[in-house]
Formats: C-alpha cells, sequence, structure tokens
C-alpha cells in the first residue's frame, strides 16, 4: 500500500480510503460489507470514511461500521483511521443542522456512540454554514481536540476563501486544518478552476496551507466506470435510483467522452474506473482517493490502481479532450 503524507502534517492515509456512504447501510447486508471491510484492512486500506447521516437511513452506516470494528477490528484500532463529519441535515428540528456548536459537538457525541468509539481520528465540517459564524464552526471542531473526542479536524466542501478562513481561525486557536474533503473527478475538475468571486483555485489553497486533500466521486457516482459505457442504465444501478446520479447523465456526450477515457485505460492495461483513480491521484496535492465498493472484487480492482505506472505527460494530455469538467451534469 501507498502511504501518502497529509499535508505538512504527520499523519498518513492510504492512496486509497473505503468510503461508507452509498454501500454500507441498513438496507445493505452485515455480511457483504464485514468482507468488504476486513478485505480492505488486509489490502493495506486503513482509512474508513463516514458521515452522521451516511445509510440510509441515517447513522446507519456508522453502526454497522461499529459492530464490524467490534467484532473484526478492535485489537487493531492504533492502525486505523476512522473519520467521522457533521453539517448535512441528520435530524429534525432546529439543532440537527447546520455549523453551530450545539449540532457539530452533539452530532459528534451521536457518532462516537453508534461507532463505540472514544475518539475519531478525523472530524469534519461537512458544510460551510452561512447562518453560522464561521469562528463557532471552527471552535467547535478545536473543542472536539481538546476535549479529547477527535485527533484532527477537517473541512469538506468549502470553497477557496471559505477554506482559507477556516484554517486561520483553526491556527489562532492552536488546532491546524489538516484536511479538506472535495468532490474531484475527470468529469468533475472545479478544485482546480478559479471560480467566479474567488482569487485562487482550491488545489492552490491547499497547497499553499499545506493542507491535505482526500477527494470523493474520483468516479463520478460510476460514470467513470463500464457501468453506462453501452449506453444502456442497469435497473440497479445508481443513475436509474435517480437520487444523486440522474439517468440523463448517460447522454451521447457523456458516451463519446467515456469511450475516449475507456481506451486510454486499455492501453494501459486499465479499467476506466482504475484510470479515474490514477488520474485523480497524479497531482501530489491530493492525498487520497475515497471509494465506494459494494463487493470484495469491486474494491480489489480499485486498490489495484495504485500499482499502476505514473500517468505520463502524453497520457495526460490524450485525457485532456475527454475529461470535462461538468460532463456529469449535461444531459
Amino acid at each position: 500500500m501507498d502511504y501518502r503524507q497529509v499535508g505538512r502534517s504527520g499523519l498518513r492515509l492510504s492512496g486509497v480510503s473505503l468510503g461508507l456512504w452509498h454501500n454500507f447501510g441498513g438496507s445493505n447486508g452485515l455480511d457483504g460489507q464485514r468482507a468488504v471491510v476486513r478485505r480492505a484492512f488486509d489490502l493495506g486500506v486503513t482509512h474508513f470514511d463516514l458521515a452522521n447521516n451516511y445509510g440510509p437511513p441515517p447513522g446507519s452506516a456508522e453502526s454497522n461500521f461499529g459492530s464490524i470494528l467490534a467484532s473484526d477490528l478492535r485489537p487493531y484500532r492504533d492502525e486505523l483511521i476512522i473519520s467521522s463529519k457533521a453539517g448535512y441535515d441528520m435530524w429534525p428540528g432546529p439543532y440537527g443542522d447546520g455549523g453551530s456548536r450545539k449540532y457539530l459537538l452533539s452530532s459528534l457525541d451521536q457518532s462516537l456512540g453508534r461507532l463505540g468509539l472514544d475518539y475519531v481520528d478525523v472530524f469534519y465540517s461537512h458544510r460551510f454554514d452561512p447562518t453560522t459564524p464561521l469562528e463557532e464552526t471552527m471552535g467547535a471542531l478545536h473543542t472536539a481536540v481538546t476535549s479529547g473526542r477527535a485527533l484532527y479536524v477537517g473541512v469538506s466542501n468549502y470553497t477557496p476563501s471559505q477554506t482559507r478562513q477556516a484554517a486561520a481561525i483553526l491556527a489562532d486557536l492552536g488546532t491546524p486544518l489538516v484536511i479538506h474533503q472535495p468532490n474531484y473527478s475527470m468529469f468533475s475538475r472545479h478544485v482546480e478552476y478559479v471560480r467566479d468571486g474567488e482569487t485562487e483555485s482550491l488545489l492552490d489553497v491547499v497547497g499553499d496551507l499545506g493542507v491535505g486533500t482526500i477527494v470523493f466521486s474520483p468516479l463520478q457516482q460510476g460514470l467513470l466506470s463500464d457501468r453506462y459505457l453501452s449506453g444502456d442504465v442497469p435497473s440497479d444501478s445508481r443513475a436509474a435510483v435517480g437520487h444523486f446520479l440522474k439517468a440523463s447523465a448517460i447522454s451521447e456526450e457523456y458516451l463519446t467522452r467515456a469511450a475516449g477515457l475507456n481506451e486510454i485505460a486499455a492501453s494501459r492495461g486499465q479499467s476506466l474506473a482504475q484510470l479515474a483513480l490514477s488520474w485523480v491521484l497524479r497531482d501530489p496535492r491530493v492525498t487520497s482517493a475515497l471509494v465506494g465498493a459494494s463487493s470484495v472484487a469491486q474494491l480489489e480492482a480499485n486498490v489495484a490502481a495504485l500499482s499502476a505506472p505514473a500517468l505520463t505527460h502524453d497520457e495526460i494530455a490524450a485525457i485532456e479532450p475527454f475529461a470535462v469538467d461538468g460532463t456529469h451534469q449535461r444531459s
């Protein structure tokens, strides 16, 4: 396993991390989840990424992982990096969403209860909350560390300027911002660009601050896999469910680009998904790529991307015409 430094911190993460967003809820069998988690650890994947509302239902991914931790991984706690987040809707009422101190610390306590842990290794503010002063949100993260409920803190889905502000507040408090978790893939490249109202790209900001980056959805909800290359939408696919990925994304434009990328992957002896992982990890500012896995075979294929040769300048140039930001949103 390739363990990569998280920015300028002393923490290291496996190049591929296991995300428990989609496949570890209450509707998925615990035996299958247990097999994936056990195999991940055997392959050297030491980082398991959760959030308070992962499921469905919300909280079930943490409860299921807590059960697997108790039955299988408890002796290896000091070899595990377990992360959780709070910031999106978790429970009804005024204190179950956002970035308030009340919500973040209450949610963290609930997460620890579901996981059966005294602390998480990384606790994130899952999103910027415009209704709460950033000083309050970052102060809650600082308290998570000083109270012993988290070792490190991070942010997710923050803009470049919000990230700079958060890092400055945390630095003044004495708790460094260690990691940022944005969406990044060949079809979602916003972290590379300077967007409206910003003066820097997110990758430039984290590079300058020495903050690590772990990217979610590097396969863009399966669009960067062989799942839809034929143009069909399998009945059990995310596009068929239509929650985060719409069937309309399987457009002619998408199929042309995916086919071009698939040809490049084949020339390297890789699958399209493996190429997508190699591509996001080409940038030294990206510490790790979060993958979801519904089976052991899928997990093994994703981890195998780490053993592929680094992309050459010519290969990166060949990928560029097909790796178009916003492809996943077009119909």
